[in-house]
Parts: structure tokens; sequence; C-alpha cells
């Protein structure tokens, strides 16, 4: 040991070279080796308002459907407390709607006190406010049989005039004005979805599900492809034990005359129909198909129609029902 080095220096040397050896040549520290977390997206809060039978219950519905957290007649005092249970990660609430009106009272008052706080959370917010015409309003109110929550003991156009009095400030100050005047209930969900949905929110989900005819037909099913015209595998002896998961029972299935040009013809046929689905807004669409016991021509079918239409471009899974069963 060197004159100038000290016990405590030399256990400190063999600690630091033992420390070294842990780790073997060439492999990356576990640090250096973990990926790169993303910075989390901020957490997004639309409110939805406006005048009370313009809409808001119907906006609400079209928010759940694009997976939005909706909570309806929130006080707006709680919405900065909301705001701070909302999360980035994880499966916590991120994109959360709240549907605030005149029926909050007193609360409303200070709603826009309350707007002022909750933007400063560092959540981002959105106003949707929600108008119709006094005449569309009040047949609304007659046709439902239910009195405006502000006419008391006047006529339903008192209670009208009131409210617009009341919300004159937070219309002017919305981020989005939709006039309701002479939507239906679908196109008021479109023009929300087209608001503010995203891409994927906006993408058709297409399922594509084999089954046997023996055990029923799926309840959930939008299309029905029955198979059971091509010859059954299952009576030849090398492939009743194999599925239409497999290669020889796949190539037994599509070398039968007519097998191929149907399959890969309806899936054709289906490609310009697809989207469509969306615009009426039904974003799910099941397709069946078919055969005696769900193990070998519907199973393949399927899986070659879920091919097709992913190569098309659309988003599919694949499901076998009664593979399985037999």
């Amino acid at each position: 040991m060197d004159a100038q080095d000290s016990p405590h220096d030399s256990r400190r040397e063999r600690t630091r070279i033992a420390l070294e050896d842990t780790v073997p040549e060439g492999i990356p520290a576990i640090d250096e080796a973990a990926p790169q977390v993303p910075p989390a997206q901020r957490p997004e809060m639309i409110i939805v308002t406006g005048m009370s039978g313009a809409g808001r219950s119907r906006a609400a519905m079209a928010l759940e459907d694009l997976d939005w957290y909706v909570v309806d007649n929130l006080p707006p005092q709680l919405l900065p407390a909301l705001a701070g249970m909302m999360t980035t990660v994880g499966a916590g609430v991120h994109r959360l709607a709240a549907v605030v009106d005149v029926r909050s009272r007193d609360f409303f008052a200070s709603f826009m006190k309350y707007l002022g706080e909750l933007r400063e959370t560092g959540v981002t917010v959105r106003v949707i406010f929600l108008d119709s015409s006094d005449a569309s309003l009040i047949r609304r109110f007659e046709s439902s049989r239910r009195p405006h929550p502000l006419q008391g003991t006047g006529s339903i156009l008192d209670g009208i005039q009131h409210e617009r009095t009341l919300l004159a400030g937070l219309k002017a100050s919305a981020d989005d004005v939709i006039t309701t005047t002479d939507y239906s209930v679908h196109d008021l969900a479109r023009r929300v979805r087209e608001l503010v949905a995203t891409e994927s929110d906006l993408a058709l989900r297409v399922t594509v599900m084999s089954f046997g005819f023996k055990y029923g037909l799926p309840l959930d099913a939008d299309h029905v492809v029955d198979v059971r015209f091509i010859p059954n595998p299952y009576w030849v002896s090398e492939l009743r034990h194999l599925t239409g998961r497999d290669a020889p029972v796949a190539d037994y299935v599509f070398r039968q005359d007519g097998a191929t040009a149907f399959i890969d013809g309806y899936a054709d046929l289906m490609i310009p129909a697809l989207p469509s689905y969306v615009d009426e807004l039904k974003p799910y669409v099941t397709i069946a198909v078919g055969c005696t016991g769900g193990k070998h021509r519907s199973v393949a079918s399927a899986e070659r129609i879920s091919a097709h239409l992913r190569a098309a471009g659309f988003k599919v899974s694949t499901q076998h029902r009664d593979l399985g069963r037999e």
C-alpha cells in the first residue's frame, strides 16, 4: 500500500473495482438501456352548456360514444376539483366532459370565475354552447310536456328569455356555438363528432367473426355470410383434426369451385360500403361468417376476409366464436 493511501481509501478503491466487475463488458447499464418516457399529454375537458332544450343531453351522449367521461348537471364550483382528479397515464380519466346549465341555479352565476380557475390548472378546456330558436325550443318543451327550468309561474317563453339573458356573456365567450334549430338528434351527434373527434375516434372498427350455424347466429352480427356451399373439410380424414387457421385446410377450402371468387368478391363488395357506417354514427361493424360447426370453412373464410379488409386499410379484429366447441 502506498504510504500516502489510507486504509479507508484502499477499501473504497476495492469496492469500486468490484462494482465495475458486476457489469459484463458490452452490456449497457440499466439506466442507459431504459426507454425514454414520452411527455404526457395535457388532460382535456369539454364543458357542454347552453339553452335548455337545445340538445345538451344528446351532445353528452355523442361524447360518451367517443369515449369521453361525462358528468351531467355539475355545479360549476366543482369544475376545478374535478379537473384535479384527471390524469394522463394509466386507466384514469384524461378526457372529461361536464354538462353545466341553469339547473345549477345560484352556482351558475359564478361560472366564469370557476372557468378561469379551471384554465389555471393546466387542463385544456373547451366550451361548447348549444343554442336554438325560441320557436324550436317552445316546440320541444311542449312535446316533452315539461316546464322550462326558469319559467316559474310564467310561460315557457318567459323562461327562455330569462335564460338567454343569463347566458348571453357565456355564449359570447364560448369556443364553439352549435345552433340546433333545424337539427335532428343525429345531425347534432355528427356535428359534435366533427368538432371534437380525433382521427382515431372516427376510425371504423370491423370485427369478422366465424361461427357454427348449429350453435346459433351471433346476436350482434350486422352481416351474415353463409359458406356451407363449400365442401366440408370435416369429411377429409387428414383435415378433420385441423382448423381453418391451418394452411392445409385453407388450401382445401379455396381450391373448391367458387370459394375464392365468393369470399374475395364479398370482401370487395364491403370495401366501398364500410366507411358510410361512420357517417351514420355506427363506428362498429360485425361480419359473421358461418359454416356448420364453426371450425373449418368459416374460420378459413373469416381469416381471408379479414386479411382482404386490412389490406384495404381498415382496422379489423378476427374472432372465432365456436372454435374448440366441437
